[in-house]
């Protein structure tokens, strides 16, 4: 074990086992005021997040398990991982660019989800400590999953009074396309046994990209208002979630992307959640054009790993800041192109807080 000290904080990198290919996997321990969070090389997961509640309780507010063998085991549900090359879905798996199509795999009916059936949650990548955090690097070779180009990304996680702020940039030597998000599953309550349904969400969008029965967007920019995803004011979760509404039980609930308001690229209030129970509050900003709200619908409670650890329907929430899905068949989207000589820069920070009674 090794330990750093920053101006802020600590790094401490830590053994968390190894792949069924004797791949070693390290986990990095952040330290700040009011914040501990735990990263590991495999799928540059967040494992878990401590934070206090309104009575300075500290407990784990992210989905995830206790070893690597749980995160191995378990295929469908991303815990914590960055996810790509493309998060969330293409149609197909198809995309024409530059006058070439490619054909990636399909992993999620007829579509492709989360980079394919071998995205970069189930790589192993290079880390090292840096001030108040853990840079993450990985090299996706030209070709990778069917994908152009061989893309070079760092992800850098770091800490700070209450804050875990996430820092994408991705270059690459070849015409490609790119949407990276972190795919955390939130849970205020501090106990993975409760369910998410209790507590409040604020979307400040207000229109969002239908889908259609594959969760494929249909090209339209929907208004969110007379629907149960208005979220522009502070909304319980499980008020709408069971509304006769096509939509959500096209998704079992929320699954959906919301078309943030303000510039691609300028810092924005993405989302705010609050529980009123443990008083904690997670506020989302981000410089992504959108947003997926996650509810966690096909969460069933399989277990995975040597602990048999398993998690139940609707007991953590995704905050998935992104581009749009599918958007390399949707010209009139924000581009996810990536070309050479250019470096994709993007931000996110999950601040977490707490309100009194």
């Amino acid at each position: 074990m090794t330990t750093a000290m920053a101006a802020h904080g600590s790094v401490t990198k830590s053994a968390f086992g190894t792949t069924p290919d004797g791949t070693a996997v390290e986990l990095y321990t952040l330290k700040s005021e009011g914040i501990e969070a735990r990263i590991t090389t495999f799928g540059a997961r967040v494992v878990s997040i401590k934070t206090p509640d309104r009575d300075g309780k500290i407990a784990d507010v992210v989905l995830g398990y206790s070893s690597l063998d749980g995160y191995v085991a378990d295929k469908s549900t991303y815990f914590g991982a960055i996810v790509g090359r493309y998060g969330n879905r293409i149609a197909f798996g198809r995309f024409s660019l530059d006058g070439h199509q490619y054909q990636i795999p399909t992993n999620n009916g007829a579509n492709s989800l989360h980079g394919g059936t071998v995205g970069f949650d189930r790589m192993v990548w290079q880390a090292r400590a840096i001030a108040d955090g853990v840079e993450m690097t990985l090299v996706s070779k030209d070709g990778d999953q069917g994908y152009p180009g061989t893309l070079t990304v760092h992800v850098r996680y770091t800490v700070h009074h209450g804050a875990l702020r996430i820092d994408y940039s991705s270059s690459t030597d070849k015409d490609t396309v790119i949407n990276l998000t972190n795919h955390s599953y939130f849970n205020l309550s501090g106990d993975a046994k409760n369910t998410i349904l209790d507590e409040e969400v604020m979307i400040p969008a207000d229109q969002y990209t239908p889908v259609d029965s594959g969760q494929i967007p249909t090209g339209t920019l929907a208004s969110v208002e007379g629907t149960p995803f208005d979220f522009r004011k502070p909304t319980v979760i499980g008020t709408r979630i069971h509304d006769d509404n096509e939509q959500l039980k096209i998704g079992g609930g929320y699954d959906h992307n919301w078309v943030l308001r303000g510039k691609n690229g300028e810092v924005k209030t993405a989302a705010r959640v609050y529980d009123p129970v443990s008083g904690r509050v997670l506020t989302v900003t981000t410089t992504e054009p959108g947003v997926q709200f996650y509810t966690g619908n096909s969460l069933d409670g399989t277990p995975y790993g040597s602990s048999q650890e398993s998690h139940a329907k609707n007991t953590g929430l995704c905050l998935e800041t992104q581009h749009f899905p599918d958007s390399p068949n949707h010209p009139a989207f924000p581009s996810t192109e990536l070309k050479p000589g250019e470096v994709r820069h993007s931000t996110t920070t999950f601040t977490f807080s707490t309100h009194a009674k």
